[in-house]
């Protein structure tokens, strides 16, 4: 689909929403699982133990089952190791946030700011530590350093992701900007299908 067209199909009822770090996709999952009435599961909230500690693959990829089993959500995030396999093929619809590099640098340091200064508490177990993002060496510490890395492999999969998705005649929605964003919205009708 071109950038900034209106979708031509009505949003399904298992929606997954992809991209960069902090393109936006929890804000878009919340307000679509709150428009749509479906509940919003977050990846990161599945995935995160206490002081950013990790789940082994077996363990997070039952909390992905687990979380999926029911017949109408909207999941944000990638983890593509392991939701490709679990959630994906669920879902009906795909939303792939194709944020630029500048744009998403500049929102990790404003979000992790914010945090950082807040103290606020992320999915019940983590705080957030500001200076991290300058650690532009270590995509295992800067979510700046992680989108530039991983920037080539996750567009090749999500590219791949769009076009399973045509091929089996499910709905994929790229949006490239805050307007494509707000345009989405503006069509969702609260009855999960779009005005």
């Amino acid at each position: 689909m071109a950038a900034g067209a209106a979708p031509p199909t009505p949003l399904g009822r298992r929606i997954v929403i992809i991209g960069p770090s902090c393109a936006g996709k929890s804000t878009l999952g919340m307000e679509l699982a709150r428009r749509l009435d479906v509940p919003f599961i977050e990846l990161d909230a599945l995935f995160w133990q206490e002081n950013w500690g990790r789940p082994r693959d077996e363990d997070f990829c039952a909390l992905l089952r687990g979380a999926h089993g029911g017949e109408a959500w909207v999941s944000a995030g990638n983890y593509l190791r392991q939701a490709r396999f679990v959630t994906w093929p669920l879902a009906d619809t795909f939303i792939w946030l194709d944020i630029g590099l500048p744009t998403t640098a500049w929102r990790i340091l404003r979000r992790s700011w914010r945090r950082w200064r807040s103290r606020e508490l992320l999915w019940g177990v983590c705080r957030e530590n500001f200076w991290r993002q300058f650690a532009l060496w270590s995509e295992h510490r800067s979510l700046i350093r992680y989108n530039v890395a991983r920037r080539r492999a996750n567009r090749a999969a999500f590219e791949a992701a769009q076009r399973d998705a045509e091929a089996a005649g499910k709905t994929f929605l790229r949006l490239r900007s805050q307007r494509d964003v707000e345009r989405l919205l503006s069509r969702v009708d609260g009855r999960a299908g779009t005005g």
